[in-house]
């Protein structure tokens, strides 16, 4: 191993340099520098909620402000409450017998018990449309005995 010879210019740059490091780092002592008391705290007073003198004390026999469910508050918030009709709107309403109509029919609408006509080959053939990226699309069919109908193959179109 070798020794590394400092000269005495090398220690009294080394010197001056650590001098003027830890010369920063004073400031007049422990006990001088500025920084908060933590035993100086103070309390600060509660918030209060000044009176409404506009609000009155309920009435006995009155119903209560908040005699309807959260749901019913949530959409009247959310769209407003029900809208009155017009006449012209209302007439096309009882028109289309909307007296008669069944509540929860948009329920029992998807219901796989429900009673559906059907509208031919043409429906089916829109329904059982290709889905594809163009000409190559294909399409099955089920047929009666439930499995699928083969598939055509691609044709070309005439150039």
């Amino acid at each position: 191993m070798r020794k590394v010879k400092t000269g005495p210019k090398k220690a009294a740059w080394a010197v001056m340099a650590a001098t003027l490091l830890l010369a920063g780092c004073g400031g007049g002592g422990i006990m001088n520098r500025d920084r908060p008391d933590e035993f100086a705290v103070a309390r600060s007073q509660p918030l209060v909620i000044p009176p409404d003198f506009s609000l009155t004390p309920p009435k006995a026999g009155d119903p209560t402000p908040q005699a309807t469910d959260a749901r019913t508050q949530a959409l009247d918030a959310l769209f407003g409450g029900p809208a009155p009709r017009s006449r012209g709107e209302q007439s096309m309403l009882t028109a289309a017998g909307s007296d008669r109509a069944a509540l929860g029919a948009r329920s029992i609408a998807g219901d796989p018990n429900t009673n559906v006509v059907d509208k031919g080959a043409v429906t089916q053939t829109i329904v059982n449309a290709p889905v594809g990226p163009g000409r190559d699309a294909t399409a099955s069919t089920p047929q009666a005995g439930g499995a699928p109908a083969p598939a055509p193959a691609p044709t070309t179109p005439p150039k």
